[in-house]
């Protein structure tokens, strides 16, 4: 029965490859043909009634970086689920000790879902935004939140779970793939996704925040022209790719050398544990942008406009934020279904 859920996992993957790119391509298209037709040739400002494309450019955001990242995400998840699946049934110890340490993959992505409503308590009722610099560091609190009442539930749940007992080669745990391994591995394994993907959305944030100086050298760069904006971003883009880059493979050397593939998978589930939150400050930013373009075109006050701008800024951070998730834990899920399928 392990075999059929593979076929979950490719029809995640189908699905969210138009999703992400044919919405990719229509926000892009839709955003930057509003703006020649209406910016560049008759001089309206952003989102101006007059201007019919303004209402493509709504649509285009919710197409692609709503529907196409939750559904990248979602089938990053469906796959890291599988290869986890196939990993734990694949050790006879594991099947040995029952449904429960079979099923430890889904339980951690069930906590997960708990552990981030919890999160949103936090956002909602304790800190609550005050003023517009408060905005960015209120979703980024999210984020930290949630990791951190996430690590104990993982490690609850692998000592639970998983067995304990001694086998043949050694104390611990159980083998896996030929790794010999055990609950306080496992953990591991996930808290190094859990944390390597807190981290790479912190890195994220820091190149993309109009807070930071990288973003802010971008636009003094503009100043000489567009060429010199074009190879500044470029420059940059690159540079920001160093940290997720090693970080990513520290967190598959780790989690190899303590589970093996079964680690890697675990490693993936756990970056994508606080998905739930993930997505939601990622949601953040088209959510923003549409209400800026519906104050616009109903000609509502400009204080409205200027509230809705500030929003936007954060909001386009933190989508930068759940991409840096959607590469990082597809990295992960790539190798992990390697050895789920050897």
């Amino acid at each position: 029965l392990f075999e059929c859920i593979a076929g979950f996992g490719l029809g995640g993957s189908s699905i969210a490859m138009f999703g992400r790119v044919g919405g990719g391509i229509y926000t892009k298209a839709a955003d930057v043909g509003a703006d020649l037709a209406g910016k560049v040739v008759e001089n309206l400002p952003e989102d101006d009634p007059h201007n019919p494309g303004t209402i493509a450019d709504n649509v285009g955001d919710n197409v692609g970086d709503v529907a196409g990242m939750g559904s990248d995400l979602f089938g990053s998840f469906g796959e890291a689920s599988c290869a986890a699946l196939l990993g734990g049934a694949s050790s006879p110890m594991i099947v040995a000790a029952g449904w429960g340490a079979l099923m430890f993959p889904l339980a951690l992505s069930g906590v997960g879902i708990l552990v981030c409503m919890a999160t949103s308590f936090v956002a909602t009722d304790l800190m609550p935004v005050r003023d517009e610099k408060g905005i960015e560091s209120a979703l980024k609190m999210q984020l930290l939140v949630s990791t951190l009442l996430m690590t104990p539930c993982v490690y609850a749940l692998a000592v639970t779970l998983l067995p304990a007992a001694t086998c043949g080669m050694c104390v611990g745990g159980f083998v896996v793939g030929g790794v010999c391994s055990s609950p306080l591995k496992a953990f591991f394994c996930v808290g190094f996704g859990l944390w390597g993907g807190c981290v790479i959305g912190f890195v994220t944030e820091y190149y993309t925040s109009f807070s930071y100086t990288p973003v802010q050298e971008v636009a003094n760069a503009c100043r000489t022209g567009a060429a010199t904006n074009i190879i500044y971003g470029l420059a940059l883009g690159y540079k920001s790719a160093i940290v997720p880059v090693f970080l990513l493979s520290l967190i598959v050397y780790g989690a190899h050398t303590l589970a093996g593939f079964y680690g890697i998978a675990l490693a993936a589930l756990g970056m994508l544990a606080t998905l739930a939150t993930c997505l939601t400050i990622d949601v953040y930013g088209p959510v923003c942008d549409n209400a800026g373009g519906i104050a616009e075109m109903c000609e509502l006050h400009p204080s409205v406009r200027e509230k809705t701008d500030a929003l936007d800024a954060a909001g386009n951070t933190t989508a930068a934020i759940g991409k840096g998730f959607a590469i990082g834990s597809a990295c992960l899920v790539g190798l992990a279904l390697f050895g789920a399928l050897v």
